[in-house]
């Protein structure tokens, strides 16, 4: 007879409160004993507890409220995922809207309630202790600092990468890294190593706008992919697509995609895997959110899995930590000599200084811990954003369900016009991301993109409802037209 594992102290009194919670003893949005009440209760430590409602905060089944304490999450959200967009397998050119200048303008103005880029409020990053480290930095070394860094990157901060990698199944050499000005950086040196101006490029639909411009930039095509909202890009599309031999790269977010969110099954990665290295297709992975994700483990990269050489993986702390240093990098397997090549070409070197402090920073826990702090905040901050909308948006309207990163995908009943939105919003004080800047051919009139990066305030609810409302009102005037 199988011995049953070994379970800790901690994952029993995890499930005596799940079972709490699935019994419905504890309901939603219920209050959950506190970690006194349950250590007493249980007849365990205090940081038992601690570490089993740590473990239900990671398995989505308690959320915590700063100061208040922790509670039954919120029921599964009532509106359905947005649809599935089919499109033309046919490369064409991108066609970018002249909305994304407008909204990178506005993006900054912070008079404007922020629901509009990517970028995580200050508030929200560890800046106080980060900049700390970099004043030191300064102090200590600013003089080593005040040159150009080697090709590669610092090595401290290279040699920090690889450790961390290491824990999502990457096994890595600090050589096996190039430091760069951003994951965007990254992205472009990516291109520039596996495609030529005219090629084309599949990616995901809607994408990221940055790729957008990276691709226009270098004269590239695309293919847009239709991509489920929770689990990616559709595979058998990709197959028809590489099989035909029209595309020259791919170019997926593996986890928690923009403005998606979604995040491509291990299964998936494996079989998109085999079917690019089988038709000589390099995959560029953009794995920039892959730190921010509220289940328990972080899902495998591409880069992890890969087992044929074909993966440059990119990634970057823009989202993470510290969007103004525009540190990311890139891991290029048998492309290093082009990419470095390049980077010398355009930008030179990455500033060492910033490089330096990430790294000391990176080296002595607070990053771990600071990342644990922004999971929470993020993931509480979409559930509230979701709540809102289904509360105050028209009846029809879809939203996304992001496992991780700290955007929502809404589309709204159509004919709505989020381009005819934008601006009357923007008069209203509120910024967000009309959806046809997603599109390399101006989909998603009908769809936005919000930003939870600013955490949760009155003033980000008093937005939203606003903005639901504008939604309401144009969709109720539109139905009363003969």
């Amino acid at each position: 007879m199988s011995q049953q594992p070994l379970r800790f102290r901690y994952e029993e009194v995890a499930d005596f409160v799940a079972g709490l919670a699935g019994r419905g003893t504890l309901r939603p949005g219920a209050r959950a004993p506190s970690l006194r009440e349950i250590s007493t209760q249980q007849r365990t430590s205090l940081s038992t507890a601690v570490q089993a409602y740590r473990l239900l905060e990671d398995r989505g089944i308690l959320e915590v409220r700063p100061q208040s304490g922790y509670y039954v999450a919120k029921a599964p959200p009532a509106l359905p995922v947005p649809t599935t967009t089919r499109h033309s397998v046919r490369p064409a050119k991108v066609e970018l809207s002249g909305l994304m200048l407008s909204l990178l303008e506005h993006a900054s103005d912070e008079a404007l309630v922020p629901l509009g880029c990517a970028i995580p409020n200050q508030r929200l990053l560890s800046s106080s202790k980060l900049d700390l480290v970099l004043a030191r930095t300064a102090r200590v070394k600013g003089g080593q600092c005040n040159t150009y860094s080697p090709p590669r990157g610092e090595m401290s901060l290279r040699l920090e990468i690889a450790r961390r990698a290491l824990r999502f199944g990457q096994a890595l050499s600090p050589d096996d890294i190039a430091i760069t000005c951003g994951c965007t950086e990254a992205l472009a040196l990516a291109l520039d190593a596996v495609t030529e101006p005219g090629d084309a490029v599949a990616i995901e639909s809607p994408t990221y706008f940055g790729l957008l411009q990276v691709l226009r930039a270098k004269n590239l095509k695309v293919v847009e992919l239709p991509t489920d909202p929770i689990t990616g890009v559709d595979v058998d599309a990709l197959r028809d697509v590489v099989g035909s031999g029209k595309v020259r790269a791919c170019v997926l977010a593996s986890s928690f995609s923009n403005p998606l969110g979604c995040t491509i099954p291990e299964e998936n990665k494996r079989t998109i895997l085999r079917l690019l290295a089988k038709h000589r297709v390099p995959l560029i992975e953009d794995d920039v959110y892959g730190d921010v994700h509220f289940g328990e483990e972080r899902p495998l990269p591409f880069s992890a899995l890969d087992r044929h050489d074909n993966v440059i993986y990119c990634g970057s702390f823009s989202k993470t930590l510290a969007p103004g240093y525009r540190i990311g990098w890139i891991v290029t397997g048998r492309h290093m000599a082009r990419v470095l090549e390049t980077k010398f070409a355009t930008s030179l070197a990455t500033p060492v200084l910033t490089q330096v402090a990430l790294a000391t920073f990176l080296s002595n826990g607070d990053y771990d811990r600071h990342l644990r702090r922004i999971r929470r905040e993020f993931a509480d901050t979409l559930g509230r954003m979701t709540r809102v909308i289904e509360q105050a948006f028209p009846p029809g309207t879809k939203v996304s369900r992001p496992a991780g990163n700290f955007v929502l995908w809404v589309e709204l009943p159509e004919p709505a016009d989020t381009r005819l939105l934008f601006a009357e919003a923007l008069g209203k004080g509120i910024c967000f991301a009309p959806g046809v800047v997603f599109s390399a051919s101006g989909k998603y009139a009908h769809c936005l993109r919000l930003s939870g990066g600013h955490g949760w305030d009155a003033r980000i609810e008093k937005g939203l409802r606003k903005l639901g409302a504008m939604a309401s009102k144009a969709f109720a005037a539109h139905n009363r037209q003969p």
